[in-house]
């Protein structure tokens, strides 16, 4: 019960038909290129998320270090 290859092709001659094959190149490139900034989104905002839990991390251990030594004196 899938779709055949008949049935694909029948459905993008139908698309192409409707479209343009101009029209379908361009979303295409549209479609792509979203692609492409949201990879580049996502990277960037991994590594800066990194960034700021190494922050995070540094300035948790900063203050108990700063606790201790308040203890210890």
């Amino acid at each position: 019960m899938g779709i055949s290859v008949w049935q694909l092709s029948i459905v993008a001659l139908i698309i192409a038909l409707l479209f343009g094959t101009k029209k379908l190149r361009g979303i295409g490139g549209d479609l792509g290129t979203a692609i492409r900034d949201f990879r580049k989104e996502t990277i960037i905002e991994d590594s800066t998320k990194i960034t700021k839990d190494e922050q995070v991390d540094d300035a948790l251990e900063n203050s108990m270090t700063a606790r201790v030594k308040s203890i210890d004196v």
